[in-house]
C-alpha cells in the first residue's frame, strides 16, 4: 500500500541553499519540492531553462524577478504560474520558510 506524504512536515532546516528534492521523476515529467529560508538568486544569475516549469506555492511566499518582459511577480500561498521554457527567472526573494511544488513538463 503507498504511504501518503505530507508536503509541509517535516521541513528541512535552513542553511544557506534551498533544499531540492525529487518527489517523482517519470519520462518527461518531473516533480519537484523546493523549501526556501530566505534564499534569493545570485545577483546577476538567471534561470534559463528547456523545459516548461509549473510552480505553486504551499507555504509562505516568493517574489520571481523576470527578464522579458522585464517585472516581479509576487506568490504567495497558494498561487501558481506556469513559467514557459526559455523565459529568463530569478527568485528576487523568499520567505522563511517558503515551500514550492515545481512540476517540470517538456516544451
Amino acid at each position: 500500500m503507498p504511504e501518503p506524504r505530507n508536503l509541509l512536515h517535516p521541513l528541512p532546516p535552513a542553511g544557506e541553499s534551498e533544499h531540492l528534492e525529487d518527489l517523482l521523476a517519470r519520462p518527461g515529467c518531473r516533480v519537484e519540492r523546493i523549501v526556501s529560508h530566505g534564499q534569493a538568486s545570485t545577483e546577476g544569475f538567471w534561470y534559463d531553462q528547456a523545459e516548461d516549469e509549473w510552480v505553486v506555492i504551499t507555504e509562505g511566499g516568493a517574489a520571481l524577478e523576470f527578464e522579458d518582459p522585464a517585472g516581479t511577480v509576487w506568490l504567495a500561498r497558494g498561487d501558481s504560474l506556469l513559467i514557459p521554457a526559455g523565459c529568463r527567472h530569478r527568485v528576487a526573494s523568499t520567505k522563511s520558510p517558503t515551500v514550492w511544488l515545481a512540476i517540470w513538463l517538456p516544451k
